[in-house]
C-alpha cells in the first residue's frame, strides 16, 4: 500500500508544472529541508544533498494551495452564474449576461479575483466571436473544478438544442450550492482533525530540537556515523510515508 501511494505521488510531481507564482512555496520547501538537514542529521552540509526532497514537498503545498483556489473558484462561479441568470431575466442575450456578470463580481470579489480574471477572458472571446459554450469548457479543463465541468457539459448542450437557458443555468446553480454546502459541512466537521494533523507532523521535529537544545551533545551518537544514519534515515522514511498518508486523508473531494 504505502509502495502504491510512493508510486502515485511520483507521477504527480512529473506532472507537475512551476511558475513564477510558486516562488514563496519553493522557499518554504528549501527551509524546511535545510531544518531536516540539521535536525535529522546534524548538518546543513546534508541538507544540500536532500534537497530533492524539496520539490516532493513543494508538489504537496502546490496541490493543497490548488485545492483551496479550486474551492473559492467554485463558489465564486456559482455567484457569477446566479448573476447571469438575473442578467437573463432582466432581457440580456446570453453573451451580454456573462459580461454584466463581470461587473456585479468585480464589486462582489473584486477586479483581481479567481472569477473576474475568468470572466474577463471570457469577455475577450465573446469579442473575438468564440462560442461561450467552448470558452466554458476550457475553464472547466483549466481549472479542474468538476462542478465547472459539468456545467459547460450541460450549458452547450442547452445552447445548441435551444432549451430555457435561464431555467437551466438556475437548475445548475441549486446543484453546485448543495455541494459546496456538503464541501463546507465536511470542512466545519474535520477541522479540529486537520488541526490535529497539522500539529502530529510538526511534533518529531519539536521533539529533536527540544532534545538538542535542553540537552547539548544527547543526539551525537546518531550524527556523524553509519549507524546513525541509517537509523535516522528509516525515521525520516517513516516520517514521510506517515505525512503522506495523513495528507490523504484529510483531503476529502465531493
Amino acid at each position: 500500500m504505502n509502495f502504491a501511494i510512493m508510486k502515485n505521488f511520483y507521477q504527480r510531481v512529473l506532472a507537475c508544472k512551476f511558475s513564477a507564482r510558486d516562488a514563496p512555496l519553493i522557499i518554504r520547501g528549501i527551509i524546511i529541508i535545510t531544518a531536516v538537514g540539521r535536525l535529522f542529521y546534524g548538518s546543513f552540509t546534508v541538507a544540500f544533498f536532500l534537497m530533492p526532497l524539496a520539490i516532493f514537498l513543494i508538489v504537496l503545498q502546490k496541490e493543497k494551495k490548488k485545492r483551496m483556489e479550486n474551492h473559492e473558484l467554485g463558489v465564486q462561479f456559482k455567484d457569477a452564474m446566479m448573476s447571469v441568470s438575473t442578467a437573463q431575466k432582466a432581457g440580456y442575450s446570453i453573451e451580454n449576461s456573462f459580461i454584466e456578470a463581470k461587473k456585479d463580481m468585480r464589486l462582489l470579489y473584486g477586479k483581481n479575483s479567481p472569477i473576474c480574471r475568468e470572466l474577463q477572458k471570457i469577455e475577450l472571446g465573446i469579442k473575438n466571436n468564440i462560442p461561450i459554450e467552448t470558452m466554458i469548457k476550457e475553464l472547466g479543463i483549466s481549472s479542474e473544478n468538476r462542478d465547472i465541468r459539468e456545467f459547460a457539459g450541460v450549458f452547450s448542450v442547452a445552447k445548441r438544442s435551444g432549451g430555457n437557458m435561464t431555467e437551466i443555468i438556475e437548475r445548475s446553480v441549486n446543484v453546485i450550492g448543495r455541494t459546496i454546502e456538503v464541501e463546507n459541512e465536511i470542512d466545519v466537521l474535520i477541522a479540529a482533525k486537520r488541526m490535529e494533523a497539522q500539529i502530529m507532523e510538526l511534533v518529531p521535529f519539536g521533539i529533536i530540537a527540544y532534545v538538542g537544545v535542553t540537552n547539548p551533545g544527547f543526539l551525537d551518537p546518531l550524527y556523524g556515523n553509519i549507524f546513525g544514519i541509517l537509523v535516522m534515515t528509516a525515521c525520516l522514511i517513516l516520517y514521510g510515508v506517515s505525512y503522506l498518508m495523513i495528507e490523504k486523508i484529510i483531503a476529502i473531494e465531493i
